[in-house]
């Protein structure tokens, strides 16, 4: 793989001071929630992939986009939040509210894409990217997040759409599972009947375990 070179090579100030971690899973699994409560116990700042201001543009973009274009958009987004994290690692640890498997799984979902398809699209611009030093794939039934999602003050549409398009929460569910397989930070946290203190308490566990 050609290494890309200024200007478009990320830049590196400074070796960095903490590590990325990275909740994925589908919307209101809680990774916000737990992102909030890492972030507290480590001191860490936190992102959220997409950032601003793309986030802002992302529910027209999935309705005028075609699937490569909208690829682009996500993607551009990706390599905005690789670059904040590099600038908080600088400081300290960084939690991520969703990153690349997000991007890989959602796109593969939504568009009946193999997960392989999509990360050959990305892996020309994997240099760029900050490599999370774990990543935690939230799982829970379908009862579970129907119960989540009743009492989420802050609905989107990608919350709305899991159970209203066909097939979509399975989907979601499958390209989740694929990219897990293949990622080796890798960490499933089933989250059935556990509460957000109890899951942070059980990542704290395996940051330390993954250190000891």
């Amino acid at each position: 793989m050609t290494l890309l070179r200024a200007p478009y090579a990320p830049v590196d100030d400074d070796l960095p001071k903490g590590r990325l971690y990275v909740l994925e899973g589908v919307s209101g699994i809680g990774k916000s929630t737990l992102t909030a409560l890492l972030a507290k116990r480590l001191d860490a700042t936190t992102l959220h992939t997409l950032p601003e201001p793309l986030a802002s543009w992302s529910r027209t973009m999935n309705i005028a986009l075609r699937p490569l274009p909208q690829f682009a958009f996500y993607l551009s987004g990706l390599l905005h939040a690789s670059d904040l994290i590099r600038d908080g690692l600088g400081h300290g640890h960084v939690v991520a509210d969703r990153y690349a498997s997000s991007v890989i799984a959602c796109h593969a979902a939504v568009h009946g894409l193999g997960v392989d398809q999509v990360t050959g699209l990305l892996a020309p611009f994997r240099p760029y990217l900050v490599p999370p030093a774990r990543t935690f794939y939230l799982r829970a039934r379908e009862d579970t997040l129907r119960e989540r999602l009743r009492h989420k003050t802050d609905t989107k549409q990608d919350d709305t759409d899991l159970f209203t398009v066909p097939g979509r929460l399975a989907a979601l569910l499958a390209q989740f599972d694929t990219v897990a397989v293949g990622d080796p930070t890798a960490v499933v946290l089933d989250t059935d009947d556990h509460t957000p203190d109890e899951l942070a308490a059980q990542v704290l566990n395996t940051l330390r375990e993954s250190d000891a």
